[in-house]
């Protein structure tokens, strides 16, 4: 089934709208620079670190491609790598033999503890809130993009 776009909003009269995505943006690019600085001292990508980020559980490499935002003929080369590496394995679904799910192995889950321990700006950025300020944040970016299921 094809996705149908949502109609547009005519945000004219809602100054604050532009404001709220300028700061959306402004924090995903510190995020997504400070992740990449942290990949970086363990030998991956930032793209290869979101991966084993999102390997909280087994996915299929249809689902990471999607999640990634990339073609699914990329999955391919990256899953090789970090599977060289020993971060990730590949297993063929129980139900269905020609899906093939990416597992992340304790390396990988060791690989992300370790590039989140290393993100400092992000942590300096959390510190900064008190912890009221931290289960409202979770609160509402979990409100803006809820969860994916696959």
């Amino acid at each position: 089934m094809a996705h149908t776009p949502a109609p547009p909003v005519d945000r004219s009269s809602d100054p604050a709208h532009d404001a709220l995505m300028e700061r959306l943006a402004r924090a995903a690019a510190g995020y997504y620079r400070d992740l990449t600085a942290a990949a970086a001292l363990h030998g991956l990508t930032m793209t290869q670190a979101k991966m084993l980020i999102l390997l909280r559980q087994p996915l299929p490499m249809r689902a990471l491609a999607g999640r990634l935002g990339c073609d699914a003929s990329n999955i391919t080369g990256l899953v090789d790598r970090l599977e060289a590496r020993g971060l990730v394995s590949r297993h063929a679904d129980a139900g269905d033999r020609r899906i093939k799910n990416v597992v992340a192995t304790e390396g990988g889950r060791q690989a992300v503890r370790l590039i989140r321990a290393d993100m400092r700006a992000t942590s300096a950025a959390f510190a900064r809130l008190d912890e009221e300020g931290r289960r409202s944040l979770y609160e509402l970016l979990g409100r803006l993009h809820p969860e994916e299921t696959t």
